[in-house]
């Protein structure tokens, strides 16, 4: 049986045969995710963890040249206080927790640039599946001068380790899809953005049709064995970087598509 799709215009979601699909809708600014996006993919996932008919849920972007480019940085401009910064991280944390807890298997069909806080969408996913294209990072080091939150920063140490961490976050490069398969941030890489929704509409229904118990009871002790960093752990290092003049500076900069000059403070 087919749901209807609803449309937020910039996220579409819709839900045919028990296999959900969420694809981030705006093709024009690569996909980036506004507040609202965020709230409304949580909400997707709460519903669907209380209907046991959806067995599996995919995520895609609009378009072939991003899966989501992180959030729009046009919204930062709001931030004026050192609360609107643990807020910000306070709702990412959230909005990501409820994402990486949805009971169903989550599959992540990545076409072109996955970066910053769409990258930190994809470490929650549980298969991620790229084209040839595909290219991913958290070039944050040289564009905006923040840092990614705490839960963020747990999830992407479990998958490549700290050494690796580091050095996606230090050299601010994206990694091409080959790579990025070596590191495990891809589980799979097919040629071209058209197999790629074949292909995740396949792996959805494979894995809908096993033991839905199994699944969630995997995915969930998985998750239990990271490690994770809370939000108090870190509200130091927030602060520093997004109450900083080069967060500022950096912000300015991206919006007005140019190079940053970093002051270390």
């Amino acid at each position: 049986m087919n749901a209807p799709t609803t449309a937020n215009e910039d996220l579409l979601y819709s839900v045919t045969d028990g296999i959900a699909r969420i694809t981030f809708n705006r093709p024009q600014a690569r996909n980036a995710m506004t507040f609202a996006m965020y709230d409304r993919m949580a909400e997707i996932c709460t519903e669907i963890n209380a209907d046991r008919s959806i067995k599996a849920l995919i995520l895609t972007g609009a378009g072939d040249k991003a899966f989501a480019s992180g959030t729009d940085i046009s919204q930062f401009r709001a931030f004026k206080t050192a609360q609107d910064a643990l807020d910000y991280e306070a709702r990412i944390d959230r909005v990501l927790g409820t994402l990486e807890q949805c009971r169903v298997p989550v599959i992540a069909a990545i076409a072109g640039a996955c970066t910053g806080g769409g990258a930190g969408i994809a470490a929650c996913c549980d298969l991620r599946i790229g084209t040839e294209t595909t290219r991913m990072g958290f070039p944050i080091a040289r564009t905006l001068g923040n840092c990614l939150s705490m839960s963020n920063i747990s999830r992407v140490v479990s998958l490549v380790g700290p050494a690796r961490t580091k050095d996606l976050i230090f050299r601010a490069r994206l990694i091409e899809a080959q790579e990025a398969l070596s590191l495990g941030l891809l589980t799979e890489i097919v040629p071209d953005v058209e197999t790629l929704q074949r292909r995740a509409d396949e792996t959805a229904k494979l894995v809908a049709s096993h033991a839905p118990l199994t699944l969630e009871t995997t995915k969930e002790s998985v998750r239990r064995i990271r490690p994770t960093l809370s939000r108090e752990q870190g509200e130091d290092l927030i602060l520093k970087a997004y109450m900083s003049e080069d967060f500022r500076e950096g912000m300015d900069a991206f919006l007005n598509k140019r190079a940053p000059n970093w002051k270390g403070k």
